[in-house]
């Protein structure tokens, strides 16, 4: 079509096209357009987290070599550092505050180096999987990948730094007489699934973390008061024994709680089954699951909006 202008000269205008009128969702549709960094499907999601699977285990070994790198000691400290809070911890509950009381001093010092070993586990991976996105935007923004591998890698860096220490926690329980046995083999399953509650609460904390930083310096208190509550420096049936008992439950069936003697009754002679809550393992497949799937799903939901704005 063409009109005659003032001037005479013809102005030509264009055709009317087939996309007048569509919304931006329609032409999307229309021409097989995508989000770009949209969230992908959950099952589309896994896949891809597979894919990642060497770079979230090269990146969770790298993490964990440069940790230490500046110090003199380098990697001792992987050991050094749980090992020296156990001291203190003896010093002041177990000498001064007594706390190892209806505990023979040959358990109480495997026990208590157990517990802070296997919490520091847990607390480590909640404190990486904080800053996991917020501490990490520069690699968020640059490259394209499931965001998931980053609080993953965190937690599986210290699954590996845990398993340093546990050579000084097997020194400690033969050291004190509880040698090596078949419940050993019990550490295996328990650690792992502590490593997939960890996991989900990791994923958990990064989702939150990324909007709201300031969330690193308030999870030191939770994560102590966590700790003081999960009987790491204390036996909870015994120090609890006279108040009622739904409290002693409560603090038993706290995951930590349950992690924790889990291995202790491993390794320990001297820590029997009577020192466990009814259906101790069912307890902690249900956390580990409970946990793992929730994390995972609550953190995938937000995928797209991870290092924006």
């Amino acid at each position: 079509m063409s009109d005659t202008t003032q001037e005479g000269a013809i102005a030509v205008s264009a055709p009317p096209s087939s996309d007048d009128g569509l919304t931006p969702a329609e032409l999307a549709a229309k021409y097989g357009l995508a989000v770009s960094g949209a969230r992908p499907g959950l099952r589309d999601y896994v896949r891809q987290l597979w894919g990642r699977r060497h770079f979230i285990l090269a990146f969770s070994q790298a993490k964990l070599t440069a940790q230490y790198s500046q110090a003199k000691l380098g990697q001792l400290w992987q050991v050094a550092t749980p090992l020296l809070n156990a001291l203190v911890y003896y010093l002041i509950f177990g000498l001064i505050l007594g706390t190892r009381k209806g505990i023979p001093q040959e358990v109480f010092i495997p026990f208590l180096v157990t517990g802070v070993f296997v919490f520091t586990f847990t607390q480590s991976s909640v404190m990486a999987g904080v800053r996991a996105i917020s501490g990490n935007l520069g690699l968020v923004r640059a490259l394209h990948f499931p965001r998931a591998s980053l609080p993953i890698s965190f937690s599986l860096q210290q699954l590996q730094q845990l398993l340093y220490s546990m050579i000084v926690l097997i020194a400690v329980a033969v050291a004190f007489g509880s040698y090596p046995k078949l419940s050993w083999v019990l550490v295996i399953p328990a650690l792992v699934l502590q490593f997939f509650f960890n996991t989900g609460l990791a994923l958990i904390m990064a989702r939150l973390g990324s909007k709201t930083p300031d969330l690193a310096q308030l999870m030191p208190f939770v994560m102590r008061t966590w700790m003081y509550a999960s009987g790491v420096m204390f036996s909870i049936p015994v120090m609890l024994k006279d108040k009622p008992a739904w409290i002693a439950d409560i603090l038993q069936y706290n995951p930590a709680a349950i992690y924790m003697d889990l291995v202790r009754h491993a390794l320990i002679d001297g820590y029997g089954s009577s020192n466990l809550p009814a259906h101790v393992w069912f307890a902690a497949l249900v956390w580990a699951v409970l946990l793992g799937v929730a994390g995972f799903v609550y953190f995938w939901k937000a995928e797209e909006r991870y290092g924006r704005g």
